[in-house]
């Protein structure tokens, strides 16, 4: 007898159905899954067997065979052992074979336990999709699963009350679906940064027009201090937002149990030494990388120049397409990667390059070799480049209080709200993400704007790139202060954070 049992994997970031075939025959005892499993799915068999022994069920005495469909799939992880488990005892007669429109998924402990497994999300949102009503799931993993909605979510807390329940002798209660209590956001605030006016500026015109930036200064001056405040400013996430980065984060295995829905937008600062696959992405099992656990959020590069050159480069096509394409032996991968870079850097390798104390001991040649560590191409993707000098003494015990992160984030928000009315159908949420047509329609510039443009283009021998960066951050400049059009102040303030000599100190 064959017993088909409905269950779900991951296939990079996105769930798709999987089906364990269960068949038992006569012959020598015997084991096998079949179907491109991997080791951990091969290992399955010793923790079903367990599991089974150890809930009071009896293990058939046949020669088993799972075959997990589509077979030509590779199948990865601890996912299929529930599905596997209710098989076998459907196939044996000690279960009544399971509704056609219920799924399972589940990694078991060898007393029966469930363990929580990574990507739920996904799998629920796939389930879905596929008409799946019913869907078992760890305990752990149940809040995640009714994220999905739409699913009717049981949380097993072992093989034994999934048993009963499915025999309809002690049934298992649903998971509500899970919805966020209001708690405080706890993020830094900029109230907490003296000075740096200017600095702060370019931050608020970073989060309301969703554009990368690039802060350089001497050691101690607030460059780290001032990017780790962004995501206090930056617009709420949506719900579709949310549940796209909750699920990325699902396959990491980063979600929280109690809190699998992320509420705020995501700040992923890796360490210099990190490697390209580590940021983009791959690996045995096609994980995301740190760009994609950053989309919707702000990925943080702090010391930007020691960061190895392959590194970097690995950012330049997720910056212009917000898609990061993984090929690896093992398959090709699209990962999305929509996120703002922030990037913090000293003037020069002992990090004194204009500061008052003249302390700085490095030549004009040494100067230029670091800062040559960053290519070109990924400057010129960079919108805003802010030199961050060292606070001042009368700063520092300045009595009144800066403004406060709630209070930019009023204005930032309003940006945000005339951004989305101008681009509502397109799927474009900022400024940042135009298009080439939509900057020639949304940024016109009048006579007096054309001219300082064509100035500031022959001037600082801009790109076609950088031309149409700086377009966009005079738009969301324009739009911070309410304007219908682009005016010679906002484009001034614009091409001033296009300065690159201050790389040069």
């Amino acid at each position: 007898m064959v017993t088909t049992v409905r269950s779900l994997g991951l296939n990079g970031i996105a769930g798709y159905e999987v089906t364990a075939e269960c068949f038992l025959s006569g012959g020598l005892p015997a084991f096998d899954i079949v179907g491109l499993p991997d080791a951990a799915v091969r290992e399955a068999r010793e923790r079903v067997r367990a599991a089974v022994k150890n809930c009071g069920a009896k293990f058939p005495v046949s020669r088993i065979t799972v075959n997990l469909a589509p077979a030509g799939t590779k199948k990865a992880g601890t996912v299929y052992d529930l599905p596997i488990f209710v098989g076998l005892l459907a196939a044996d007669g000690d279960l009544p074979t399971p509704p056609k429109d219920a799924a399972f998924i589940g990694e078991l402990s060898l007393t029966g336990a469930l363990r929580g497994v990574s990507g739920v999300l996904p799998m629920a949102l796939a389930a879905r999709e596929a008409g799946i009503r019913t869907l078992y799931v760890p305990a752990d993993n149940a809040a995640e699963a009714t994220l999905a909605e739409g699913l009717t979510v049981y949380g097993v807390p072992d093989v034994g009350a999934l048993v009963s329940h499915l025999k309809n002798e002690t049934l298992l209660s649903p998971t509500p679906v899970w919805v966020p209590e209001p708690e405080e956001t706890g993020l830094p605030d900029l109230q907490d940064v003296m000075g740096q006016e200017h600095v702060k500026r370019a931050l608020e015109i970073a989060a309301a027009g969703g554009h990368n930036l690039l802060l350089i200064g001497s050691p101690g001056a607030g460059k780290s201090m001032l990017a780790k405040r962004l995501p206090s400013i930056l617009p709420e996430l949506s719900r579709p937002e949310a549940l796209e980065t909750s699920g990325i984060w699902s396959v990491a295995g980063l979600t929280d149990p109690r809190h699998p829905l992320l509420t705020q937008r995501p700040f992923r600062s890796p360490h210099h030494t990190t490697s390209a696959a580590a940021l983009a992405g791959g690996g045995p099992l096609m994980r995301p990388g740190e760009i994609s656990l950053a989309h919707n959020g702000v990925l943080f590069l702090d010391e930007l120049p020691e960061f190895h050159r392959d590194v970097l480069e690995a950012l330049r096509q997720p910056l212009e397409d917000g898609i990061v394409t993984v090929a690896r032996a093992g398959g090709t991968l699209r990962l999305p990667a929509q996120f703002q870079l922030v990037c913090a850097m000293n003037p020069c390798k002992c990090g004194w390059r204009g500061h008052p104390s003249g302390k700085c001991i490095c030549s004009d040649k040494e100067v230029e070799k670091y800062v040559q560590k960053i290519s070109g191409p990924l400057l010129d993707r960079i919108d805003l480049h802010v030199n961050v000098p060292s606070v001042e003494y009368e700063a520092m015990r300045r009595k009144s209080k800066p403004e406060s992160s709630a209070q930019v984030k009023e204005r930032v928000d309003a940006a945000r709200a005339i951004q989305s009315r101008r681009f509502e159908g397109t799927g474009i949420p900022c400024n940042a993400q135009m298009t080439p047509p939509m900057v020639g329609r949304f940024c016109e510039l009048d006579s007096r704007c054309d001219a300082l443009m064509k100035s500031a283009f022959e001037r600082m021998g801009l790109t076609a790139r950088s031309h149409d960066r700086v377009l966009r951050v005079a738009r969301t400049i324009a739009d911070l202060d309410g304007a219908e059009h682009i005016g010679v102040e906002h484009l001034s303030e614009a091409i001033q954070y296009r300065n690159t000599d201050i790389l040069k100190g």
